[in-house]
């Protein structure tokens, strides 16, 4: 099994460290002055890892979007990447970033006590209870879905969980919405993942979703800062009544902006349940495992899915002040690169990174610097997802669903490679399923 829509790696082997070039050698291949946005454009999830390997070094320098750029791969290079100082985060990421994916104000763009205290807002929403009541809200859509499925002839499995996420999303946060407004919200939000990579109509999809979305959620805000009580308990009403590092509440759009970090995550979690569909269907004896009741080897195959399947392929910051690692220099002010996906197949950190292993995890946790498919470090202090743990939870409950409370048929013939080219990836056709059977 592959990843991506490329030639099979299963079986190579890095070497066990990779030794520096010396700084002129580096200088030279590859030229500041050459752009390879063409190249990263072709090949966003293994560019900078298999340039890398190529010079046989953890860092280089390029050039991308016509900004100089650095890019780094390798635990070591995810411990300097989220350590404190170093690297900021305010103005790293692209604007086209900014004007569909995260939107002008959010957490993702914020550095020191403001980020600090924007963060523990987050982490507020994370408890054990909060947690609990969104794997009930899940199983109750999915139980609700299957009923519905089992009336269809046929059902593309991304589609209709990105749908059910969003309608869970949306109860979990306290946006409420009647049904026949979810495939509309989820258009929106699917359009703001899909955009920051696209160009053409799939990028201005996904601006004119943000901008209509945060105008939408900005009212809503209002509303709720009118009357509280009606959203009391609610993530919306903590983000609508949160105070930032200076004392004030946060401008209407940037709480939307906010708000749709806690809605957008989650639909984006449609794309690991589909992936998961994919390695039961791949790996038929992993699904023997889980439907027989393996809650421990679930856990495994969650967190091996995460590994090994595409997710988003790296994350951006800004070198605050000069400094020197593994002999390179990061001048003030040059946009960085970590290479989450080359991470999560590094061959140092992953015994045969390109097999599909979940028994790897049962002698083993994903460590803050070598598990990264959405971010590394501390989730308090740094800036690691605060909805990870939602991520996993969410997915538990979907395999647990798809291998102990329904069947399906022989899948129908489709396409299901994933593009090497598109971010966040996704298999061509969807994951189509037909005769789904409530168990």
């Amino acid at each position: 099994m592959t990843t991506l829509e490329s030639p099979s790696r299963q079986g190579e082997r890095e070497p066990a460290a990779r030794c520096p070039r010396s700084g002129a050698e580096r200088s030279a291949s590859p030229l500041l002055g050459v752009d390879d946005t063409p190249a990263f454009r072709l090949n966003p999830y293994t560019f900078i890892s298999e340039r890398a390997r190529e010079l046989g070094t953890d860092v280089f320098d390029t050039r991308l979007l016509l900004r100089a750029t650095t890019c780094m791969t390798g635990p070591e290079a995810a411990r300097v990447f989220y350590g404190e100082r170093r690297l900021v985060r305010h103005g790293a990421a692209p604007r086209r970033l900014l004007l569909t994916l995260f939107g002008r104000g959010g957490v993702q763009s914020l550095d020191g006590e403001a980020h600090a205290v924007r963060k523990a807002m987050f982490m507020s929403l994370m408890t054990p209870q909060e947690r609990e009541r969104m794997r009930e809200l899940a199983g109750e859509a999915w139980r609700e879905r299957i009923g519905r499925w089992s009336r269809m002839p046929r059902v593309n499995l991304f589609e209709e969980v990105s749908e059910l996420l969003c309608e869970v999303a949306c109860a979990w946060t306290g946006v409420r919405l009647d049904r026949r407004s979810i495939p509309h919200a989820t258009a929106r939000l699917r359009a703001m993942i899909e955009a920051p990579a696209a160009v053409g109509p799939r990028y201005l999809r996904g601006r004119t979703a943000r901008v209509q979305a945060e105008k939408g959620i900005a009212e809503l805000v209002r509303r709720v800062r009118e009357r509280p009580e009606r959203f009391a308990g609610t993530p919306l009403q903590a983000v609508a009544l949160h105070r930032d590092a200076d004392g004030a509440p946060l401008d209407p759009r940037v709480a939307a902006v906010e708000v749709l970090n806690l809605l957008r995550p989650i639909v984006a979690v449609g794309r690991f349940v589909t992936f998961a569909a994919l390695a039961l269907h791949a790996n038929p004896h992993c699904h023997e495992r889980i439907a027989a009741g393996d809650d421990a080897y679930l856990e495994h195959f969650v967190q091996e899915v995460r590994r090994f399947y595409p997710f988003f392929p790296m994350v951006a910051a800004k070198v605050a002040e000069p400094f020197e690692w593994n002999g390179h220099r990061f001048p003030k002010g040059r946009r960085v690169l970590l290479d989450l996906h080359g991470i999560d197949h590094d061959s140092r950190v992953w015994e045969e990174p390109e097999e599909f292993r979940p028994e790897r995890f049962g002698t083993r946790d994903g460590g803050a610097f070598d598990l990264v498919p959405q971010g590394g470090g501390d989730h308090h202090r740094g800036h690691r997802c605060p909805g990870e743990w939602l991520t996993v939870d969410l997915m538990k409950v979907a395999v647990t669903a798809l291998t102990r409370w329904m069947s399906y048929g022989v899948l129908p013939e489709q396409d299901l490679s994933i593009p090497r080219w598109r971010a966040p990836a996704l298999p061509t056709s969807g994951f189509v399923i037909d005769r789904v059977i409530p168990a």
